[in-house]
């Protein structure tokens, strides 16, 4: 189904569907962010949305510049699913506002290796504490994490994801020594496969955390530990002295990850700064404060924590 084109400038944009143009009368909010060990997690299934008005409705919420990046993608698959992922962006952001901002209305940044911000402005009040997000999405599923005064990252990968080269070839390529003897001692190539694409997932989190990406922190020059106690732990090298190489200054082991199957269907990470100041900090716990939503914007959410959508793994 192809998606609307950008809709004429109107000056006074409404949303159709919402009577009245009450933009938030269909995006209840959610529980409140108490403390920045809870992260919450929205997520939508594109298959799933193909009706023309919700579709042109979403597109009404991107800025100009945003349609037109979307619109220029190569295919209706790809225009849809980047149309999705700004929405959904922009419709959660609102949530944690108290309705105080439009979706339409975030402006969003990027750091000098690519990771979106909100732009506030120095003069805004609308937010007590600063409310961090982040985005992944496969062509199958797209999710979104939200916390407050800490930086998050976030991946989703497909679980049967299908790798062009041998699964021991590839982690020679990107991963470090350990991870490599630690999948090679897998003999099931399945079972092999299950534990590089979580090795995967968690690298991909803690770098967007970090908000370098794979660019300013390569994949091989940290590892992370499955421990058997379901703990995931990180290890980053000793820096070496007067080395040329600064790739490793950004890293840090103070991070706190959470692994789980999504929608059974998709290996999901996160992974968010420690909070020293907490109890439990100092045991490596997880995030205790976790939620997750399957949501269509507008129309309908779901709360599947605690449910067969949502298995931790560790």
């Amino acid at each position: 189904m192809p998606l609307p084109p950008p809709p004429s400038p109107s000056p006074a944009p409404r949303t159709p569907g919402i009577a009245g143009g009450r933009l938030f009368a269909s995006l209840p909010p959610p529980p409140p962010l108490r403390s920045r060990r809870e992260v919450h997690v929205w997520y939508l299934l594109p298959d799933e949305l193909n009706d023309a008005s919700l579709l042109k409705m979403y597109t009404e919420l991107l800025s100009p510049s945003e349609r037109k990046t979307a619109l220029s993608m190569n295919g209706e698959k790809l225009q849809k699913g980047a149309v999705l992922s700004r929405a959904l962006v922009r419709t959660t952001l609102s949530r944690y506002t108290d309705c105080k901002v439009d979706p339409r209305s975030f402006e969003f940044k990027k750091n000098k290796f690519g990771k979106p911000e909100i732009l506030w402005r120095s003069d805004d009040s609308r937010m007590e504490r600063p409310l961090h997000f982040n985005i992944s999405h496969t062509s199958s599923l797209i999710a979104c994490g939200i916390t407050m005064d800490t930086s998050i990252g976030i991946d989703v990968e497909d679980k049967k994801r299908k790798t062009t080269k041998n699964i021991l070839s590839l982690a020679r390529r990107y991963f470090t020594p350990s991870e490599i003897d630690y999948l090679a001692k897998i003999p099931d190539p399945d079972g092999q496969q299950k534990e590089f694409i979580k090795l995967w997932t968690l690298k991909e989190a803690y770098v967007k955390a970090l908000g370098r990406g794979f660019s300013g922190a390569p994949f091989n020059k940290f590892s992370i530990i499955l421990a058997a106690n379901n703990r995931i732990q990180i290890s980053v090298a000793p820096k070496v002295s007067n080395g040329s190489d600064s790739s490793c200054d950004c890293l840090s082991e103070n991070w706190q990850f959470a692994l789980a199957e999504l929608n059974s269907s998709h290996c999901m990470a996160i992974c968010i700064e420690d909070d020293s100041t907490s109890s439990d900090s100092e045991n490596g716990r997880l995030p205790l404060g976790l939620k997750v939503w399957k949501t269509i914007p507008f129309v309908e959410d779901i709360l599947v924590s605690g449910t067969e959508a949502v298995k931790l793994v560790s």
